[in-house]
């Protein structure tokens, strides 16, 4: 049978990806998405890719806003496995110059840059509106009658390098990404950090195509996966120069990094609990509806 095409962001988040291709012979094509889920949930529905490591708000979002049709016949995927353990931070960027944005509160009411329409940096908006007190008390609860959004315009940019320009034009006045990601752009001065903010789920699942979530390709990657972990755990020397070589990010920033994250000892399967407190959190930000698209149990399939 053909190698699975995985798609990947390739961030410092993908080691483990990369030393089970490295180390243990996992047989997939990597398919870097630096765009990240959004451009990977319309890959999957186009069958550009197989399977897909990325972000859990992504992930839901994409099966719970009711894409349902007969395009994308069942959704498209399912939640196969977990992959990060821990929150994502989230930092919130504007422009070097945009002596106007003096903090959070500022950003009410302004144009947010985002990756794609689903994306974790689409959804994360809404989170931090929700955070913030910014939606309004109907937001979410069942109707699409929804209130005016917390910003002006969701600015579509496609790429980090696009995103960072736009908030120095003005195009866009802030946007949000990993904070590592994100740190080098502060340091040499490009963009000019604002806030942060945490996701409240373990940051990243697995997805498989849905008439792949038996193959036993998935299983393979997914043990692949486990091995490529337990050899990130036991060689952190080596990801720190994996790190701060091949992914442009600085031996400092790598080392910081490796104190916040966790990676599962098993990647099969997902934690309904997790997913049902994601979809509780993105309804009350108004990202989904009660009783539209899929519910957690069918997005699922393979549980912990």
């Amino acid at each position: 049978m053909a190698p699975l095409r995985v798609g990947f962001v390739p961030e410092h988040f993908s080691t483990p990806i990369h030393f089970a291709h490295a180390h243990f012979g996992l047989d997939a094509t990597l398919i870097p998405f630096p765009s990240g889920t959004g451009h990977m949930i319309t890959a999957l529905r186009a069958s550009e890719i197989d399977v897909g490591i990325g972000l859990t708000e992504g992930w839901v979002a994409g099966l719970g806003k009711g894409e349902v049709t007969p395009e994308f016949g069942d959704g498209g995927y399912r939640l196969v496995g977990t992959y990060v353990e821990t929150p994502l931070c989230w930092a919130i960027s504007t422009g070097a110059g945009r002596d106007e944005i003096t903090s959070v509160d500022s950003l009410k009411g302004g144009k947010i840059g985002i990756s794609r329409i689903g994306s974790g940096s689409y959804v994360m908006g809404y989170v931090l509106a929700d955070e913030q007190s910014w939606l309004a008390p109907t937001a979410g609860v069942g109707t699409e009658k929804e209130s005016a959004s917390p910003y002006s315009d969701f600015v579509v940019l496609n790429t980090f390098e696009n995103l960072r320009n736009a908030v120095n034009s003005g195009k866009a006045d802030f946007f949000m990404w990993e904070h590592f990601t994100s740190k080098k752009y502060y340091d040499s001065g490009e963009i000019r950090r604002v806030g942060e903010i945490y996701t409240p789920w373990s940051s990243w699942k697995i997805v498989a195509a849905t008439g792949l979530v038996e193959d036993p390709r998935v299983e393979d990657l997914l043990a692949k996966l486990d091995q490529g972990i337990a050899y990130f755990n036991e060689n952190q020397e080596e990801a720190v120069k994996y790190i701060s070589t091949a992914l442009d990010y600085s031996e400092e920033d790598a080392r910081e990094w490796l104190k916040t994250v966790r990676f599962p000892e098993k990647t099969a399967g997902v934690d309904l609990k997790v997913i049902e407190n994601t979809i509780e959190i993105l309804v009350k930000a108004g990202v989904l509806f009660h009783g539209k698209g899929m519910q957690s149990g069918a997005m699922i399939a393979k549980t912990r």
